[in-house]
Parts: structure tokens; sequence; C-alpha cells
């Protein structure tokens, strides 16, 4: 039985693909301007990855800021119920979700069965999000991938005192002018991300275990900031990124077996 998710977010498009309960293909590109052709080719990856036919898929489930634009899916599923199920699929204990994506935050708290209890969404200020750490790292000239390894050679603790993007990024040229080594200033931002985050997650009273999820989790630096911040361990899962794109796959199973077909997971 195969299933696949499909996960239009504003910056990226993800999808996966699951086979009686196991991931055979993912993929993520950098989202166009029309979410459909995202999901389209999106997609179409995924399936040539995975070495089948799209007519193989017996059931499409769509998530994220575009997904009522995407052309084939069979039914969508909220960023949030998605994200709470592929996390729970992926570490069994966790009970809180942080998920930190290109334009949003999200805190989730779950059951035990990847159901949302609590929830906190931040999508109105760049603040805390990916897009917020993209700005700073053109602004510095580094490449965004690269900011964990460095935020790892820092060796003097500074404070960024503005969260808004445009006065955070007026206050970190000021510090590279007053000769302060990029290490530090990158360190810094990352521990003013994490706690704007953190203090989203705990308005749902963080529960153990927690795992950070999104693209932003690829990132060292940063998710080390974040568990500083919660003063908790985090767990990681094997693509961060994937993780919306996963939970729409499993509810296409879970579809599936509403509907008395057998489905292993």
């Amino acid at each position: 039985m195969i299933t696949a998710g499909c996960d239009i977010g504003s910056l990226t498009a993800k999808a996966v693909i699951l086979k009686d309960g196991k991931i055979i293909a993912s993929e993520v590109i950098l989202a166009s301007a029309q979410p459909e052709k995202s999901a389209t080719e999106v997609m179409k990856r995924t399936v040539e990855k995975a070495g089948i036919k799209t007519e193989d898929i017996r059931h499409f489930v769509g998530t994220g800021y575009g997904r009522k634009h995407i052309p084939f899916i069979n039914s969508e599923e909220s960023e949030i119920a998605c994200h709470a199920r592929g996390a729970i699929w992926q570490v069994p204990s966790a009970r809180t979700v942080v998920d930190i994506g290109g334009q949003d935050a999200k805190a989730i708290r779950v059951d035990e069965k990847g159901n949302v209890e609590r929830y906190a969404y931040n999508d109105k200020c760049a603040s805390g999000t990916g897009r917020f750490l993209e700005i700073i790292a053109d602004s510095l000239d580094i490449k965004l991938e690269d900011m964990g390894e460095i935020s790892g050679k820092s060796t003097e603790k500074l404070t960024l005192s503005n969260q808004c993007v445009v006065f955070a990024e007026t206050e970190i040229i000021s510090l590279v002018n007053e000769g302060k080594e990029i290490a530090d200033i990158v360190n810094a931002l990352h521990q003013a991300v994490a706690n704007r985050v953190a203090s989203l997650a705990r308005s749902i009273l963080v529960q153990p275990d927690a795992v950070m999820t999104g693209g932003v989790a690829k990132n060292s630096g940063m998710f080390r900031a974040l568990e500083k911040a919660l003063g908790i361990k985090l767990h990681k899962v094997d693509d961060p990124q994937i993780n919306g794109a996963l939970g729409a796959a499993l509810f296409a199973a879970e579809h599936l077996r509403k509907q008395g077909i057998s489905a292993v997971y």
C-alpha cells in the first residue's frame, strides 16, 4: 500500500512517499511563486526517486500554505496536525514538537497517538523564523548552511537587544563595525531566535520528550541554542525538513485504513 504527502511551504516544497509504513522516497525543492507547479515538480521527483508510477499511489494528502493549490491531492490536513503526526511517528515518546520553518514557528503539544492537545503559532513576524536567519546571513555575507558551524566557534557571549529584523540587522552591522567576531554575532543571533521560539513554546507548557523539526533544525547552532533556551534536551530526527510531508503521508495511510484497506504503521 503506497501513500504520499505533499507539504507546500512559503520557501520550500516537500514530498514523502510511504509504502507499507516505511518511507521509500522524499524530496525537498525551493518553492516557486506558483504552488501548483511546486507541488507537481516535487512530487514528480519523489515518484521517480521511489521507482514507482504516480498511479501506484492510493491516496495523496496535502498540507502547508499552498495545500489548496495542489492539483492532485485527495484530501488535505492542517500543518499543525501533520507536524504532530510526523513527529510522533519518528519519536514515539515525543509530547512536544517545536517546528521552525522559513516564515513561521510552531509549538505543539501532542498525546501518545500524535493528536494535537495544544499549540501556539507565529506567522506574523519574521523574528523567530528561518527568514530572520536568512536575512542576517545575507547581511554578514555568509552561507545559511554554514551558520551552525560558524556559531560553534564562538568564544565571546554577545546579546542582541532587538527582535525586529530591521533593527536587529542594524544592530548586527554595528557589532561588525566594532570588530566583533562573526562567530560571536551568529551565536548571539541563534540565541535571540531561540529565546523568541522558547517563549512561544512555554505558552503551551512544554512536556518531555521534545523534538525539533523544520528546516532550521538542520542548523546545529540553532538546535543547541533552542535546547539552552528551553532548558531541556531536544530529540533529533533524520530529516526534520520533511516532517510535515511525512505527517501528511501518514494521514493518507490512516484514510485508507478507515476505508478498510490494510495499513502498516
